[in-house]
């Protein structure tokens, strides 16, 4: 009879794993000899007997170090599926894949910027240098955040911190200097979120980037859900306002979050599911207007933000630190507009920049400016002037300017004399304003006479 493979096969002993012991630098690294079979030996030999199990060391620290396969772009992959997808494309041959065109299985559905969220705000390329921050405003938001990061037992503590005060007095502002400060990654909505034509969205979208911001939380970063003009996208603002469904959602949205703030589900989810706190942060200029059971105490902590002297002025230092003003002409700057908002220093400010603007304008021509500022070629360059001179005097100059303009818009009330008692135009039948009649009158009588048109 013909021989059995066995009797064929040389005797070996059973492969045994051998350690053998390496020293480089003064490291002890134990290697693992994975049995080889002979290359003699009938029959083909396994996969797993090439030597394809990956070879592990030991650091003598405990830890122990896994080679890559020859897999290694496999191993290293941390992208998404979506990316894979795209990366496959035409690899595959198209029997396989289901549908051409766009809607085919070898387009991705989403992109990777689909994966970031609308409302997250990136401060890390802004800088915080030469700003103000106030004391009392940092201590407020400050103790708001590390108290309900905190967990204080048996204590309850309001999640949302409610800023409101005049307008232009900075509080988006410095909010975001002081998010930067404490290394926040804050998720924002704005008051044009909370309507919406469709009823139920804004509530939706509410829990939808309380979420995003408790996923932050989860990967080891504090985040809060900060909501600018609140008060503007879901506050009453006189007898005329509409007040819609979304309007009651997005106040009964709050107050949930308030009451059951690890407990938050988007539609169609009820699983119970506990998800880190996350606090909310609110700006407004008038918190009265709001649902009167949203705004209590036990829900909303409310923060008057009302600037004195010195927050105005190291605000507006701040602000006019890059022209060398000092400090000296920028507290007489801050008494003489005593009445005004911080934003009237920046406006003041860009006010300056107008004789620099129109030397520049005059330069290249009015009919050229668009070669130079949309899209310019490489010959053209982007627009450089020097700095304008921003003397007291001048600031002073500027100043007054504004502050006519506005007393303009309040004087100048065209719309009680267009729409009081349908007048068609004006209270004199004539649709120029009181100054441009009386500068027309002087032309007139500068030039001789004329008719008189009133």
């Amino acid at each position: 009879t013909a021989p059995t493979l066995a009797t064929r096969l040389p005797a070996h002993p059973t492969p045994t794993t051998v350690p053998r012991t390496h020293t480089m630098s003064a490291i002890t690294m134990t290697s693992v000899v994975t049995p080889v079979a002979k290359v003699g030996a009938v029959g083909r030999v396994a996969r797993h007997q090439m030597g394809a199990t990956p070879v592990k060391f030991g650091k003598g620290n405990g830890t122990r170090v896994t080679m890559m396969s020859r897999w290694k772009g496999m191993d290293e992959d941390i992208s998404d599926d979506q990316q894979d997808i795209a990366r496959g494309r035409g690899m595959v041959d198209s029997k396989f894949q289901g549908g051409f065109g766009l809607g085919g299985t070898a387009n991705a559905v989403m992109s990777s910027s689909d994966y970031i969220s609308d409302g997250f705000k990136d401060l890390s390329n802004m800088t915080d240098e030469g700003f103000y921050i106030s004391e009392a405003f940092l201590d407020k938001m400050t103790v708001h955040i590390a108290k309900n990061f905190m967990g204080i037992p048996k204590v309850k503590v309001p999640l949302i911190l409610g800023v409101w005060g005049g307008k232009g007095q900075g509080k988006t502002f410095q909010s975001d200097l002081i998010f930067k400060k404490l290394g926040v990654s804050p998720i924002v909505m704005s008051a044009g979120e909370l309507e919406s034509g469709n009823a139920g969205e804004p509530a939706k979208l509410i829990r939808q980037r309380y979420r995003e911001a408790s996923d932050i939380i989860k990967k080891g970063r504090m985040s809060t859900l900060f909501i600018n003009d609140l008060d503007a996208g879901a506050g009453r603002m006189g007898g005329s306002t509409q007040y819609t469904v979304n309007n009651q959602m997005v106040n009964a949205t709050l107050m949930n979050l308030a009451d059951n703030p690890t407990n938050v589900q988007l539609p169609g989810q009820y699983q119970v599911e506990e998800i880190p706190r996350v606090p909310i942060i609110a700006t407004g200029n008038d918190f009265s207007t709001l649902y009167a059971p949203l705004i209590r105490d036990g829900r909303m902590e409310k923060f008057y933000w009302s600037p004195t002297f010195e927050d105005r002025v190291g605000v507006a230092c701040g602000i006019f630190k890059a022209d060398n003003v000092n400090e000296q002409d920028v507290e007489v700057l801050v008494r003489t507009f005593d009445g005004q908002s911080i934003d009237f220093f920046g406006a003041l400010r860009a006010r300056v920049y107008d004789d620099k603007v129109r030397e520049w304008v005059k330069e290249v021509g009015q009919a050229n400016i668009g070669k130079f500022l949309i899209n310019p070629s490489r010959d053209k360059g982007k627009v450089t002037f020097d700095t304008p001179a921003m003397s007291l005097e001048i600031l002073l100059s500027y100043g007054k300017a504004l502050e006519m303009e506005q007393e303009n818009v309040k004087r100048v009330q065209l719309a009680d004399s267009y729409l009081d008692g349908a007048v068609l135009a004006g209270n004199s039948g004539s649709s120029n304003t009181d100054q441009s009649m009386v500068a027309g009158r002087s032309n007139r009588s500068q030039q001789g006479g004329g008719v008189n048109s009133n």
